[in-house]
């Protein structure tokens, strides 16, 4: 990151544009900025909603004002030094006014209707009507997150020029070398509405904030099965882009009885059944069966998929761990109806109903619901819970561990495909696409993709390095011309060696010996043999 002292030419806007604003900047704070100004936009259009309850605002208009005076403040900052360190930016600094060709782009225009109906409102009488209007303006804050959006969909367009429309669309729903920032973006705005239907869910089943905000539950439910459905149709259209079903002749139908598909549907059938089936079902069903969409979030996580790596890799180990489980705790709950029968029939009456005692002993310190009286249930109770420190102990270090192991793993494998992917020169566009959609699936940062990129080139260059060394590789001079060089000159140091050991007669003989015993071959060890005297 440039500093004003080592570099006396750079100038404030500079240094501030470069700290705050580029984030290509790899030491500079411009992504975390970005970060920030997302978090406060969606904070203050909260705000927003919630004024429009008018129980809620009255209760919280102190910190709703406040909120807002502070967004505000934050946006007006943003705004202001955005134009001071506009003739850095490199969309403008080729105009002969930049600040003022910025003032008039799309940017600033956004970034000042997040603060003009603010100031409009402290500086202009209005009445309650303005007001109102006043702050449904502020809403269009969510046009500042255009900032991020329009670059990546240009990004987008360019990746994907001249490719079908559901190629588009596969690239969109899934990582792929033509996804671009696009489809983190899509993402994320999936993930959100998961985030916000489940948070939804959980608050309606209070009666009194269900009585509140009944209206708002209702059409939140509205756009999230919205969302929900698109996803789901233009995951079954794209589905034939995918590689796993490309050679399968009913691909679609094969996405759709897929694990992925049918939690999908599950997602959006809780609607269908409240608002289209003839008869009425329980809300409350209907309320647990909608927290299913929280099956959605397996799959923007790939720490979900390394988990079932893990299990399917490590079952035989935890099969014997979950065998020693279930073994101790029948013993125990025998003992202890054979211990506790007879003093307490009612709460151990027999060895399946003891089978609850033992988990709860063996998991925990128990619930003290039944809980022995006999001086031998006693000890066995003690002897129990200490024993489940470490049986349970077991399976979660192996799990963290294999875990652990597991994400090594495939940083590995995918630092090999990277080196698979150079060794014929540079990559075509398969491969480059293969190893895009890997990135993303392992939801790398740029800094991560970029240091296992560098250190792949570098294990390829070792390789190389290490072949030519020892002889064992012929290279193509047309690829390889660097290394074919020093291919060459190794040969000609170990025959100027030869040289001095043997001297000249002998080395013409063994090399005549080698070679076909024509003219041209001795021509061969004749130049050879000058070259190495020289």
């Amino acid at each position: 990151m440039p500093k004003l002292n080592d570099h006396p030419k750079w100038k404030l806007s500079e240094l501030l544009y470069s700290w705050l604003f580029d984030t290509r900047q790899s030491q500079g704070y411009g992504r975390q900025v970005e970060k920030s100004i997302a978090l406060i936009i969606i904070i203050s259009i909260v705000a927003v909603m919630i004024e429009h309850i008018p129980e809620l605002e009255i209760q919280y208009k102190g910190t709703l004002d406040g909120l807002n005076l502070i967004s505000t403040l934050v946006f007006t900052i943003e705004y202001i030094l955005r134009v001071y360190t506009a003739k850095s930016n490199e969309a403008f600094k080729e105009y002969q006014y930049p600040r003022l060709r910025y003032l008039v782009s799309f940017y600033a225009l956004v970034d000042f209707i997040a603060i003009a109906p603010f100031y409009f409102a402290q500086f202009i009488n209005v009445d309650v009507e303005m007001l109102r209007v006043l702050r449904l303006l502020r809403l269009l804050r969510m046009l500042k997150f255009s900032r991020q959006i329009l670059p990546a969909w240009v990004e987008f367009k360019r990746l994907n020029q001249d490719r079908s429309f559901r190629q588009k669309i596969f690239a969109l729903m899934e990582p792929s070398g033509h996804s671009g920032r696009l489809h983190y973006f899509v993402d994320n705005f999936i993930v959100s509405w998961i985030a916000l239907s489940i948070f939804c869910v959980v608050i309606e089943s209070v009666d009194s904030v269900h009585r509140l905000f009944a209206d708002q539950f209702h059409w939140i439910d509205v756009a999230a099965f919205t969302i929900f459905t698109l996803e789901y149709i233009a995951r079954i259209y794209s589905a034939p882009e995918k590689p796993i079903f490309k050679d399968i002749k009913w691909p679609r139908w094969s996405h759709v009885v897929s694990g992925q598909a049918l939690i999908d549907l599950v997602t959006i059938l809780p609607f269908i059944f409240e608002h289209f089936l003839p008869f009425n079902l329980d809300l409350r069903f209907l309320r647990v069966f909608r927290l299913m969409r929280m099956l959605k979030l397996t799959r923007y996580n790939s720490a979900t998929q390394t988990l079932f790596k893990v299990f399917k890799r490590e079952w035989p180990v935890m099969a014997a761990a979950i065998f020693v489980m279930m073994l101790l705790v029948v013993l125990t709950a025998s003992l202890g109806y054979l211990f506790e029968h007879d003093a307490q029939p009612d709460k151990y009456p027999n060895i399946p109903v003891s089978l609850y005692w033992a988990i709860i002993t063996l998991a925990s310190v128990g619930y003290g619901d039944i809980s022995p009286v006999t001086t031998l249930g006693r000890m066995l109770t003690v002897m129990t819970a200490l024993a489940g420190i470490g049986i349970f102990a077991i399976p979660s270090g192996l799990l963290a561990s294999a875990f652990t192991d597991q994400l090594k793993l495939d940083r590995e494998e995918f630092r090999r495909k990277i080196v698979d992917a150079y060794k014929n020169g540079e990559l075509d566009q398969s491969s480059h696409e293969s190893i895009m959609a890997e990135s993303e699936r392992l939801h790398l940062t740029t800094e991560q993709f970029h240091k296992i990129l560098i250190e792949a080139k570098q294990d390829l260059r070792d390789r190389e390095a290490q072949l030519v060394q020892y002889g064992h590789l012929m290279l193509d001079v047309k690829k390889h011309p660097t290394y074919t060089a020093d291919q060459f000159g190794i040969i000609v140091a170990q025959l100027k060696l030869l040289h001095k050991v043997l001297g000249h007669d002998l080395l013409v003989k063994k090399l005549t010996e080698i070679l076909p015993p024509n003219r041209q071959a001795i021509n061969i060890c004749d130049v050879l043999s000058k070259t190495v005297v020289k």
